[in-house]
């Protein structure tokens, strides 16, 4: 996991490259790109294609032609300028040596979402034709360069300055870990997104909620019926946030929940559970903030849901999961 990096600019996983890929050049600076939904490689017939010809001379012009179409589209990129190239459609042997013998790098397969986001980190616009290329449809990075990241050859372009484009590479011991760091890492981005849109934050650590229930409880205190029980009830439920991280975090929970209990008591209503320190601390002074927003929302969704858990006054059961049960009169004799 110490080998992710943060990556300023565009990366995605090598396609399937074809024979004279190794000759091509691998590291560009000022690099010129330029983005195709073209396919550049020659194809084969069909099986039932019939080709009516009088003289084999005819049947060689007719390969001729094929060639030279194929050279044409060649050389228009070759003459654009640029030295990258990248294509949605397949990029054959004969081309891909053709670039390597001119100095340039090319990938063929690349995936819409990857071509997407190079056309608008670079400015690359995506061309589905090669003739009267101009230098306007040109993208640009300050780096390129192909790498090898463990077992797998990536494509950078850093640098680039159509967009503030940024990836996160994740290394890890296991598909699962991966997935999980990712899902951890889109939690905390969209996080900050969601404080950088809105400017009102609180503590986080679970202190928010251990001040909710303090300010609950001494409410509760002062009415009386059943209106007390369910405030309580409330305020222990809030309660279960920090306990929850001190959990995660393998600390002793009630030790914890009682050091935050005193804490709140006396005042300090930003304190919250210390996960590098194994105990509490101000967390608002720690920077451990969360946008109010998001705290609204989650405990007025989980209010919503147990009043509608408690709303239900009927259960309906699966007929299915009945008949599975054993039947205690089956083994009664006639």
């Amino acid at each position: 996991m110490e080998d992710s990096e943060l990556v300023e600019g565009v990366a995605f996983k090598k396609t399937f490259s074809y024979a004279g890929f190794e000759q091509q050049k691998k590291r560009f600076e000022n690099a010129k790109v330029i983005a195709l939904n073209v396919e550049l490689e020659l194809k084969a017939e069909k099986d039932n294609a019939e080709l009516k010809i009088n003289d084999p001379a005819q049947y060689q012009a007719m390969i001729d032609a094929e060639w030279r179409i194929l050279f044409d589209k060649l050389n228009n990129i070759a003459n654009s300028g640029a030295n990258v190239v990248l294509s949605r459609l397949a990029i054959g042997d004969l081309a891909t040596q053709f670039f390597a013998d001119k100095g340039m790098f090319c990938a063929g397969r690349v995936e819409s979402h990857d071509l997407q986001r190079v056309h608008k980190a670079t400015g690359a616009v995506i061309q589905s034709t090669v003739n009267d290329l101009t230098a306007d449809v040109l993208g640009y990075c300050e780096l390129f360069e192909e790498r090898q990241v463990g077992r797998e050859r990536y494509n950078f372009f850093i640098g680039c300055p159509k967009a503030k484009t940024a990836t996160i590479l994740i290394r890890g011991g296991g598909e699962a870990f991966n997935d999980e760091a990712e899902r951890s890492l889109h939690d905390a981005i969209m996080v900050v997104r969601r404080a950088r849109m809105h400017s009102n934050i609180v503590a986080g650590g679970g202190a928010i909620e251990m001040e909710l229930a303090r300010l609950l409880k001494d409410h509760a205190f002062q009415i009386h019926g059943k209106q007390q029980m369910i405030m309580l009830a409330y305020a222990r439920a809030l309660e279960s946030i920090p306990r929850q991280v001190a959990k995660n975090a393998g600390f002793d929970s009630v030790n914890v929940l009682n050091q935050l209990r005193q804490k709140h008591t006396q005042g300090g209503k930003w304190y919250g559970v210390d996960i590098t320190q194994e105990g509490i601390c101000d967390t608002f002074e720690s920077f451990v903030w969360e946008p109010s927003l998001i705290r609204t929302n989650a405990i007025t969704a989980a209010t919503e849901a147990a009043c509608l858990i408690l709303s239900v006054d009927e259960t309906v059961r699966n007929p299915k999961a009945e008949g599975a049960q054993p039947n205690p009169m089956g083994r009664m004799g006639r």
